[in-house]
């Protein structure tokens, strides 16, 4: 029997859901059974034996739509395995990768039954012409943090396939000796 795995995503400008669909397309060609489907879509956990959630963190909070399919399927997530990751770090800088994964790790407590097999914190893309008018007008106040920031793609696509990888194996079934 193999392996059901949901891939599960929120994403507000599309980031996340790219690297979701290369988590799931390296789990399927590592032998399992994928479905990939944006968090609001997910009704029902139980034909799975395994979830893998990710969202960005937008100011210092992960997505809320991630937060509340946390919320919502908590009971069946307990039973299941369970790996998360964040899109965070718009820069190769030190400082904010330690910061993004502080910032995780602090969003994660929010839910103390939650014991994720994998979590991963991955850079993020960012490209102020394609914002939403509210984060443009958030952007552009000179307290944002994201002020005069200029698009960038941080995401390192070799860490993700190898991330995911990493999963699938310690999915696969244990072999008969």
């Amino acid at each position: 029997m193999q392996t059901k795995v949901l891939v599960a995503y929120a994403s507000k400008y599309g980031s996340a859901q790219e690297v979701a669909e290369e988590i799931a397309a390296t789990l399927r060609e590592n032998d399992l059974v994928v479905d990939l489907k944006p968090v609001r879509e997910v009704k029902t956990l139980e034909e799975y034996a395994v979830a893998v959630l990710g969202a960005p963190l937008y100011m210092l909070h992960w997505h809320k739509e991630a937060r509340g399919f946390l919320s919502r399927h908590h009971e069946v997530l307990m039973k299941l395995q369970v790996a998360v990751f964040a899109l965070g770090p718009l820069s190769n800088r030190e400082e904010e990768w330690k910061e993004a994964r502080a910032q995780f790790d602090k969003e994660l407590a929010k839910f103390p039954w939650l014991t994720p097999i994998a979590i991963e914190i991955f850079g993020g893309k960012f490209d102020p012409k394609k914002l939403h008018l509210p984060d443009k007008i958030i952007v552009s106040l000179p307290a944002s943090p994201l002020h005069e920031i200029p698009a960038s793609d941080v995401r390192n696509w070799t860490a993700i396939r190898a991330w995911a990888s990493k999963l699938a194996t310690q999915l696969q079934p244990a072999l008969p000796q």
